[in-house]
């Protein structure tokens, strides 16, 4: 996608940016708000509560990219579809008011594309994950995560490719659906001693990103 078309027009207009520091929250699943915002540079987290209390993670973004759902033009205020936790330092938006956003999108034939095309990646990530989940038992489900994560963290290293930056066994399991913290210890020491992965000051080095890649659902 464009993302350059859609931070040069948001400039154009002078939409209003703002700044959050890490482990805050720019919205609340649930919570009523009349903006849309437009992640501008760090990285965000995306996740729901589940009836019984556990956190199920969506996605991590880490490039311009608008962050909430946009549900129908007319309303002034929508809720939002999920939280937002800003998992780098600082992360920083483009907050614009929802109707004026659409009010563009119905006058810029280049918005009009960039939401439509917005709406197929989603749809698209989503029926991904479902499929990674579904087809896989918990070790396929992480792998096939991990294999994810190289689009959005990967680094080229001496030995292999790693995801620079930090993501605990917690928050795996959290975009995995495994209910505790413990199965996803067992899966990467499990992967550790197969030397597909290994830890590195706190960073996962993919060594074989090919046996992870076999765990993808195409």
């Amino acid at each position: 996608m464009d993302t350059e078309f859609l931070v040069s027009f948001l400039q154009q207009k002078n939409t209003c940016l703002i700044e959050k520091k890490r482990h805050t929250y720019l919205t609340y699943h649930g919570l009523k708000d009349q903006y849309v915002y437009v992640l501008n540079e760090g990285i965000i987290k995306t996740s729901i509560i589940l009836k019984d209390g556990r956190e199920f993670n969506i996605s991590y973004i880490a490039e311009p990219d608008i962050i909430s759902l946009l549900h129908d033009e007319v309303s002034q205020f929508t809720s939002s579809p999920f939280n937002v936790r800003i998992e780098s330092e600082v992360a920083t938006f483009y907050r614009i008011p929802r109707v004026m956003f659409w009010e563009s999108v119905n006058q810029t034939p280049e918005l009009q594309t960039y939401v439509k095309n917005y709406y197929r990646k989603k749809l698209s990530e989503s029926l991904y994950r479902q499929k990674n989940m579904i087809m896989n038992n918990k070790k396929g489900a992480v792998c096939a995560f991990l294999y994810s994560l190289i689009e959005i963290f990967g680094k080229p290293s001496p030995d292999g490719l790693l995801l620079d930056f930090s993501i605990t066994n917690e928050d795996i399991a959290g975009f995995c659906g495994i209910s505790t913290r413990n199965s996803v210890n067992r899966i990467i020491h499990n992967l550790k001693e197969e030397k597909v992965i290994k830890i590195v000051k706190q960073r996962i080095l993919i060594l074989n990103p090919a046996y992870l890649y076999d765990f993808i659902n195409q």
